[in-house]
């Protein structure tokens, strides 16, 4: 399943590109998020594998992601794999008038028991929860006071 969504936000390309590829900034934006740890390669750079930990709820998920290409600000791109799904994540950021449009392309491909869940969820699940991460980005990214939020 392929989807995109995106969004804008009221702060310059090279402000954006620094919060959003600063894996420190995970606990900031992304709910639930718990740790991290690299399992090979330099953390942040193409090929780097790492171990990312949530908590949801009452669910634990530890996903596995591994950084495809990276071309600071304008895009991000990395796979993130867990039991049963597969993740291709494709970020894109562009300048518009001093703010900047953030373009998410997301590809999943499920297996076993997720596929049978991704089919009764459908891609409108996914999609909500994409969009949800982008504006808890967004709202982190426009409300930091280090870029004057």
């Amino acid at each position: 399943m392929k989807y995109t969504c995106e969004i804008t936000i009221n702060r310059p390309k090279n402000e954006v590109g620094k919060l959003f590829g600063d894996p420190e900034n995970m606990k900031f934006w992304q709910k639930g998020f718990q740790s991290k740890e690299v399992l090979s390669g330099d953390a942040g750079k193409v090929g780097a594998k790492t171990k990312l930990k949530y908590e949801l709820g009452k669910r634990s998920l530890t996903m596995i992601e591994t950084i495809t290409h990276r071309n600071p600000p304008e895009e991000f791109h990395g796979i993130y794999e867990t039991k049963g799904v597969r993740n291709l994540q494709k970020n894109f950021f562009k300048e518009e008038d001093g703010s900047t449009k953030w373009i998410s392309e997301s590809e999943f491909n499920c297996s076993g028991f997720m596929k049978v869940m991704a089919f009764f969820m459908g891609k409108s699940a996914f999609k909500k929860q994409s969009k949800v991460y982008m504006e808890d980005f967004k709202s982190f990214a426009e409300g930091n006071p280090k870029y004057g939020g």
